[in-house]
């Protein structure tokens, strides 16, 4: 089990029940479940749940199932669980059973009909806009269905109709018999099972009817023999129904279900009809865009299984909503990356420098440590000549008080080099800054001890000649919390600057670099080779992190 400053991965109330649950014997080995409907990609609030019931069995030496919520076919999709048993692997998580809802079809059905049996449920005409309309509300009692005193022997020769596919889709569904009257709308007598004639990814052609999830999720955990059945919080009020279908169904293991709090994080889409809007509408390339909250897509940016795993460690679990800052994800991934990632140095927006008084033809290789707070990674040699690229924003020809860049006159370090002191700039004929011209002093080379003088300012560089042009992507939130404008839809209030491309060049030894490779650029943060995009004549980074925030972990 992985910690974070000596904190148990499961510290929350759910662990302190879990505890108290054995010491009492309520339970003899603890089984938790991890449900996702494969109608999507999972996201980080995902990776909260995840976390959550993996680690708090791996703790007390249980079980954990990824099971598939797989009961809608319409919205359903075999890519969606591939990639949902891809981001749960990746997390570093692994399953002790794979299981499907649709696995339990023939056992649901068979549930379903001894409800019927009992007077506990019966085939309904109503449409679901007729259903909604009797439903009540929450001061106002239901009204009953017409068709809630069928016999048991019309119902069952109903449902088994329907199950044969005999009625079009919509045409009739199952609903429980509860009570019409109560406070809790979910008891007042809850749709069980719907017909669809669609071929689902798993069962094919063999079903028509299918179970709601209501009705499902509770079987499912109890023919697992699941023991703490973790949910969000808006599954609270559904409880008194999970557990009458237990009890009604006659369920030989009672699972038992407890609420927490889902994650809610700033500038971040929890919703995974949003999500997928993105995705449809093209506004990202993919499940995977590095904009996208995703595991795919938080992956495809740089981020790492342990920063994930220690952000929801350091979140917690609690039955009080809240709202993280999201600059919290981006706080461990730099603290994960720091030790491990190579520094180098690229340059995303170019000015070429020509040092006049270093030997045309010369190339110098220098020395630069690859991790400066991680000695152990060695060192690497980096080229030097007389033509080189600096960044665009390190040269002013009138600069302001203070700024102790490159400006005619005036002397600054190379990162790893010498000194150089700008002596003449090229314009082209529009009047914009196309080179610099400069000269270096030897005296000052990187590492040798000089200390006749000092400067100010330090910036990077890449050699012109044996630079590796690259491509950068610049991301920022891709909705923003502040666009809080009621008349813009969903998809208006997308943040045009959430991507920026730009053209550079890195230093030569990064021509070897492989997808995923993650690299501290000098200056500019930390960024992922893109697995999507770079191709063995093009390198695409993905811009992860910037070097430095704000942001601080409160403290306990």
């Amino acid at each position: 089990m992985i910690v974070v400053e000596n904190k148990p991965a499961s510290s929350n109330f759910i662990r302190t029940i879990v505890m108290e649950d054995l010491k009492a014997g309520k339970v003899q080995e603890i089984v938790t479940r991890f449900p996702p409907e494969p109608n999507g990609y999972l996201h980080i609030g995902h990776a909260k749940a995840i976390c959550l019931n993996f680690e708090l069995a791996d703790e007390f030496n249980g079980k954990t199932n990824l099971r598939f919520d797989d009961t809608n076919p319409v919205k359903e999709d075999v890519e969606y669980v591939e990639a949902i048993k891809e981001d749960v692997k990746w997390l570093g998580f692994e399953w002790d059973n794979l299981c499907f809802a649709s696995n339990y079809f023939e056992e649901m059905y068979n549930r379903a009909v001894l409800l019927i049996k009992k007077g506990k449920a019966y085939v309904c005409d109503l449409t679901a806009e007729q259903i909604r309309e009797t439903r009540g509300t929450l001061t106002e009692p239901g009204k009953e269905s017409p068709y809630r005193n069928r016999s048991v022997e019309e119902n069952l020769e109903l449902f088994e109709r329907m199950r044969n596919g005999e009625f079009k889709d919509g045409e009739k569904v199952l609903r429980a018999k509860i009570d019409m009257a109560s406070p809790n709308i979910n008891l007042r007598d809850p749709v069980l099972y719907r017909i669809s004639h669609t071929k689902h990814h798993n069962t094919g052609d063999k079903w028509c009817i299918y179970p709601m999830y209501d009705f499902a999720h509770p079987l499912e955990d109890a023919i697992e023999g699941v023991t703490h059945s973790l949910c969000s919080l808006e599954f609270e009020d559904h409880r008194p129904l999970y557990d009458w279908l237990i009890q009604e169904c006659e369920m030989e293991n009672v699972p038992h279900q407890y609420e927490f709090a889902r994650l809610n994080m700033t500038n971040t889409v929890m919703s995974k009809r949003y999500l997928k809007a993105l995705v449809d509408e093209q506004v990202v390339d993919g499940w995977d865009d590095p904009r996208m909250p995703t595991i795919s897509g938080l992956r495809r940016k740089g981020f790492t299984p342990e920063s994930i795993r220690n952000f929801c460690r350091e979140v917690g679990v609690s039955r009080s909503n809240s709202l993280v800052d999201s600059k919290m994800l981006d706080h461990f991934i730099r603290e994960d990356l720091k030790l491990k990632a190579p520094r180098t140095m690229g340059i995303l927006q170019p000015l070429k420098v020509v040092i006049t008084n270093y030997p045309e033809g010369q190339v110098e290789w220098l020395d630069a440590e690859i991790n400066p707070e991680n000695p152990e990674m060695g060192t690497r040699k980096i080229p030097f000549s007389r033509e080189i690229y600096i960044e665009q924003d390190d040269f002013m020809e009138n600069p302001p008080a203070k700024y102790h860049r490159l400006f005619p006159g005036n002397e600054v370090r190379l990162k790893h080099a010498y000194f150089i002191r700008c002596e003449e700039v090229i314009k082209d004929s529009e009047g914009n800054v196309v080179e610099i011209h400069c000269t270096y002093d030897p005296e000052t080379k990187s590492g040798s001890g000089f200390t006749g003088r000092k400067v100010k300012g330090t910036i990077h560089w890449v050699e012109a000649k044996q630079a590796v042009p690259a491509e950068f992507r610049l991301y920022e939130p891709l909705i923003l919390d502040e666009e809080d404008d009621d008349n813009k839809t969903f998809l208006e209030k997308v943040n045009p600057n959430s991507l920026k491309i730009v053209q550079g060049y890195v230093e030569p030894n990064m021509s070897e670099a492989k997808p995923h490779d993650k690299f501290q650029f000098f200056r500019h943060g930390y960024f992922n080779v893109d697995p999507k995009y770079t191709t063995k004549e093009k390198l695409v980074f993905n811009l992860t992190v910037s070097l430095k925030s704000s942001f601080e972990l409160p403290k306990a």
